[in-house]
């Protein structure tokens, strides 16, 4: 068990170390096509045919033979034609052509299809005004994709980029892994249930509500325990059904310093969990383990921290577990400062910015504003992270900085 001290561990050592403990769920299940986005697949899928299927014309002209055009440039009867879905039957008598569209299937002993561009029709046949190439202008059957060649791997994720081309191999169904169950639940006798009225000291239970936003995002099962008060017989009964009942805990708040006692005491109770004070800001509590059988992860209570600890260590978790290994962050980015930021060196520093162009079309970032732990709009007005590094102080206007723009679970 990890004391919780006054060291600060780097967001980098944090994500390792959970990163090394959990491995991906070993359920699958078989689903339809159409119900299989934004699933996992949970073995490489490999083609059932061909593609194409059959040789096929690669756009509208004429196939001939090599020993047709022998002749030079005497015209060749048309002898037919050849159609998507209604191909040419029949004999093909020598020195002809056959009359061919894109996707047709290219009659036998076709090895060549003339553009038809570069045909001219004349009374007793088609003269070509071009050489012609062996081979031009055919698409050979499996030149795409040849049958049993992997076209997914396991580990990535469908969507409209990829479920399509399963459709387009007449695939019907997939095996995935099942979907995460992750359960949740807030702590605090000062939160408040939105939409209720709020009495005095009280707030409204932002980061439950924003959780699972992401959750949902993230394409999990959700268990939502709800606000969960202050008393420790009431926070064993929901880290036990959670427990029981999920893969993966999350609790908002009650993992600071100063927080009960009993909240501590209950998860040594139940589980091996490390308390951390993370070196980033916003978010330095936050909690991390394994209960009896579920992972858990305890974030700070201050919206703006939950949100961060969410982004940059459950989101990542989250793949890991659900099986996604092609999961990645966007690409950080390099540029320059359009405001003054305020930082004090100690640690990494999430300011939320909005990256744009300026006038000279060059990338330019700028805060969106006060970037205290408790202001969310920050996030909706931004759409980029600028991570300054811990050991930098303030940083002036015009200098270089590096972003992270948000990936889809905080971009609309």
């Amino acid at each position: 068990m990890e004391a919780f001290t006054s060291g600060l561990l780097a967001l980098e050592q944090a994500l390792q170390r959970m990163l090394a403990l959990v491995s991906p769920l070993a359920q699958t299940e078989i689903v339809a096509l159409d119900q299989a986005a934004g699933r996992i697949t949970a073995s490489d899928i490999t083609s059932p045919l061909d593609v194409p299927s059959f040789a096929n014309a690669a756009m509208d002209g004429y196939a001939v033979r090599m020993a047709d055009l022998a002749q030079g440039d005497t015209p060749l009867p048309v002898a037919g034609k050849a159609f998507a879905g209604n191909p040419f039957v029949g004999d093909w008598p020598a020195g002809s052509c056959i009359r061919i569209m894109t996707g047709a299937p290219v009659p036998p002993g076709t090895e060549a299809v003339v553009m038809q561009e570069y045909a001219k029709a004349e009374a007793n046949g088609v003269r070509f005004t071009q050489p012609v190439k062996a081979g031009q202008n055919i698409r050979l059957a499996g030149e795409d994709i040849q049958r049993g060649a992997r076209v997914l791997p396991a580990g990535c994720a469908l969507g409209p980029a990829r479920l399509p081309l399963l459709a387009s191999l007449g695939v019907a169904d997939v095996t995935v892994i099942r979907r995460l169950r992750v359960a949740i639940f807030s702590t605090g006798d000062e939160l408040q249930h939105i939409g209720q009225p709020l009495q005095a000291g009280q707030i409204y239970d932002t980061n439950r509500f924003a959780v699972r936003l992401m959750l949902e995002k993230l394409g999990c099962d959700i268990l939502d325990l709800g606000i969960i008060r202050d008393d420790p017989v009431a926070l064993r009964d929901a880290f036990q059904r959670a427990d029981s009942e999920a893969d993966l805990v999350i609790s908002s708040g009650g993992v600071s310093v100063g927080e009960a006692d009993y909240t501590k005491q209950i998860l040594d109770d139940i589980g091996d969990i490390h308390f951390w004070k993370l070196a980033i800001k916003p978010g330095k509590p936050f909690a991390f383990g394994k209960l009896r059988q579920a992972w858990f992860c305890g974030l700070p209570g201050n919206p703006v921290s939950a949100a961060v600890t969410f982004y940059q260590l459950v989101q990542p978790l989250i793949a890991q577990l659900s099986g996604h290994s092609q999961w990645h962050f966007p690409a950080r980015q390099r540029v320059k400062t359009a405001s003054a930021l305020k930082k004090t060196p100690g640690r990494l520093d999430f300011q939320r910015g909005i990256v744009s162009r300026n006038d000279d079309g060059e990338l330019e970032v700028r805060a969106t504003g006060h970037q205290g732990s408790h202001i969310f709009s920050s996030f909706s007005l931004g759409n980029c992270f600028i991570v300054l590094e811990a050991e930098r102080g303030p940083v002036a206007a015009g200098e270089w900085v590096e972003i992270e723009p948000f990936n889809a679970l905080l971009g609309e």
